[in-house]
């Protein structure tokens, strides 16, 4: 059996914008003095005239962004995701969002996979802060080629959107030469009949790994990769609410305000059935080795097992 690869999205980010760039020349890419972990430094190497370091101040570098959206250029403006959601917040929806300028926003570091960088940068929470701003597009690929197509169909895309990109290396379970991204459209990956696991970002590769124990264990469980959380695939989320009942969400984000709570609010419309959440509870992260921090906190293929069987049961 061949050997997994495994690679961060946040370097499919910074070698998708590198390997843009030459077809899309109003293409700029801004960062808030990080660079070398955001991987921005890819494409500055090679377009340097194209770069704009705006410092350790991101705020400003969004009010940036929004002027060269103004001037008919594609910004993407990058940091991590506890700045670019949380503190440069407001700017991103008022100079970004009311405006619905052309702004690409690049948040890497996302969730507890940060690690050791611990709870201060472990954000949780930048999904629900921006599904509230108006007109703003959200997408969480789950692999490299997920995130590189998310990238190209963000440049295509006339609008505001936030891309979120993590900084743990995790499998690449998409076939580059096959995979198509829509954006707005989830992914069916494995179907099945007695459950549906809707899961988005890394937590993608936990759900199929869980659908295998699952089926050995005669369980039928249908796994959807929802990579745009706004909008939502409300037909499939619906159809699956119809076909499988019971939906199991599995994000790296909390369970507050993010994927299963949008699913949540969409099946309470067209089809009520249980909605269990899988996420980071009502609690900030702390310090430690990332994928310890996965299992700890129960954003792993076994909790998924025990919680897909439990809700059966129930």
């Amino acid at each position: 059996m061949a050997d997994v690869i495994k690679k961060a999205t946040r370097e499919s980010y910074g070698e998708a914008l590198r390997d843009l760039a030459e077809e899309y020349k109003n293409l700029v890419v801004l960062d808030a003095d990080l660079a070398a972990a955001t991987k921005t430094g890819i494409f500055k190497k090679a377009y340097s005239d194209r770069f704009f370091d705006c410092g350790i101040a991101e705020a400003n570098m969004m009010g940036v962004a929004a002027g060269l959206a103004s001037c008919g250029k594609i910004p993407f403006a990058s940091t991590f995701a506890m700045f670019a959601a949380g503190r440069a917040y407001e700017i991103v929806r008022n100079s970004i969002g009311y405006p619905h300028l052309n702004v690409k926003i690049g948040a890497t570091h996302a969730g507890i996979s940060v690690g050791e960088d611990g709870a201060t940068h472990q954000c949780n929470e930048d999904i629900a802060l921006m599904r509230t701003i108006p007109g703003m597009t959200i997408i969480n690929p789950c692999d490299d080629v997920e995130a590189r197509a998310a990238v190209k169909a963000a440049l295509d895309y006339v609008g505001p959107v936030y891309m979120r990109f993590g900084r743990l290396a995790t499998p690449v379970i998409n076939d580059a030469e096959t995979y198509k991204f829509e954006l707005g459209k989830g992914v069916v990956m494995k179907d099945g009949s007695d459950i549906t696991i809707a899961a988005t970002g890394l937590m993608v590769n936990e759900a199929m790994e869980a659908a295998k124990v699952l089926e050995n264990d005669g369980i039928s469980a249908r796994v959807v990769n929802i990579h745009t959380i706004k909008p939502l695939d409300k037909e499939l989320i619906c159809k699956c609410a119809r076909e499988t009942g019971i939906i199991v969400t599995a994000e790296e984000h909390s369970v507050i305000g993010g994927l299963g709570s949008a699913v949540a609010e969409t099946v309470t419309e067209c089809c009520p059935v249980p909605v269990v959440k899988i996420g980071v509870n009502d609690e900030y992260g702390y310090s430690g080795p990332a994928v310890e921090l996965l299992k700890k906190f129960g954003l792993s293929a076994e909790n998924i097992i025990n919680t897909v069987k439990k809700a059966l049961n129930k």
